[in-house]
């Protein structure tokens, strides 16, 4: 391990067999190449540095004359900083707090046809047969019949960016006590939720036989992903596929989750860069404290309540500057892969975990914007 200096709470660690190295908690003293040129006296002040189912369905063809409408529309140069939303206040707490802190796999999904909320009960007992038959190897059940695992469809009220928002609903698979005497429900074997947060521009375009719900977060085992996702494209005549997060997309998570006001931090704020080298892969992270990549923010910031292209380009090329300037080392030569933050972390192979519940739905919006586009 070596010390990068007494005036920086940083260490650089380089492992010849797993090559990789991390660098915690680096302060922004020395980085006069992204001053800005009016210093404030909260910059002078602060010392630290404060992104399965694939297949063509039905419903592609009766999108296509309205994607050949849609013409491309490139990412907003500006977006809000994500805020608590209102509705929120209708969530259930302890189905929120289920949400929080799992590991979820994200897909973009076009409508629903002819999805119905009031026979969620009926769908429940349909999935259930439907996996109990694939998992005995196709042999015929028959709908009803008492199996050992128990499917669950409820909606999540409240979950959803404006009143014009679809419902989000949750699946879940659950195993079943093997003791006759217990009505307790077993273990949560899989859980897949479908959601639309400010889902405006997709809502326009499809007629009232449809239910948009384009972000499709899951987690448990693929097998069950693949499964609730064949019945899905089954049922509903929809069409699932994998939504990735590209480096750019999380730059903006970065700076819009640095952005948000916490009463408290519960993770420090960690970039993940991938170096394109062989025959090993060679990773750099590079850990912040929470309060100092706020301090950053605050000092490239401009626009009150939202977050400009510009000030994103500007927060990352100052760490990317400072990066450099003590171990001579390009970043922007590197891949981005994985941002994490006291509000939620991601990854570019589309997995994320939400940690706050106050952003719960500043963090649905951008991933719903992100699936809308994928669709279109």
């Amino acid at each position: 391990m070596l010390r990068v200096g007494p005036g920086l709470a940083a260490d650089f660690i380089f492992c010849p067999v797993v090559r990789s190295f991390s660098l915690q908690y680096l302060c922004l003293e020395t980085m006069d190449s992204c001053d800005t040129p009016e210093s404030t006296p909260r910059q002078r002040a602060s010392s630290r540095l404060k992104d399965y189912f694939i297949g063509a369905t039905p419903l592609q063809k009766r999108l296509e004359s309205v994607r050949r409408q849609t013409s491309f529309v490139p990412t907003p140069p500006r977006r809000k900083i994500p805020q608590c939303s209102q509705l929120q206040e209708d969530v259930d707490p302890q189905k929120v707090a289920f949400l929080l802190h799992k590991q979820w796999t994200l897909y973009s999904l076009t409508p629903l046809y002819k999805f119905s909320y009031t026979n969620l009960k009926e769908y429940s007992k349909l999935l259930g047969a439907f996996i109990a038959a694939e998992k005995q190897k196709g042999l015929a059940v028959e709908v009803g019949e008492d199996f050992n695992i128990k499917v669950i469809f409820s909606a999540l009220l409240g979950m959803k960016g404006t009143q014009r928002d679809p419902e989000a609903f949750l699946v879940q698979i659950l195993s079943k006590s093997q003791l006759p005497s217990e009505n307790r429900e077993g273990k949560v074997l899989w859980t897949g939720w479908f959601c639309c947060i400010f889902g405006d521009s997709l809502l326009e375009t499809v007629s009232e036989d449809f239910t948009c719900l384009p972000l499709f977060l899951a987690n448990g085992a693929e097998t069950n992903t693949a499964m609730i996702g064949t019945w899905f494209q089954k049922t509903f005549d929809c069409y699932f596929s994998p939504l990735a997060i590209n480096a750019y997309n999380l730059s903006w998570m970065a700076a819009m989750w640095t952005a948000c006001k916490m009463d408290h931090y519960m993770a420090t704020t960690e970039f993940l860069w991938s170096v394109p080298c062989s025959p090993q892969r060679l990773d750099i992270s590079y850990a912040i404290h929470p309060e100092d990549a706020k301090a950053l923010w605050d000092s490239v910031h401009k626009t009150p309540g939202e977050v400009t292209q510009e000030e994103v380009d500007l927060f990352m090329d100052c760490l990317y500057s400072h990066f450099h300037r003590h171990f001579k080392i390009h970043l922007s030569a590197t891949r981005l892969v994985r941002v994490s933050t006291s509000v939620a972390s991601a990854h570019t192979d589309g997995k994320i975990k939400i940690l706050c519940h106050k952003y719960l739905i500043g963090v649905l919006a951008y991933l719903t914007e992100l699936a809308i586009f994928q669709i279109e």
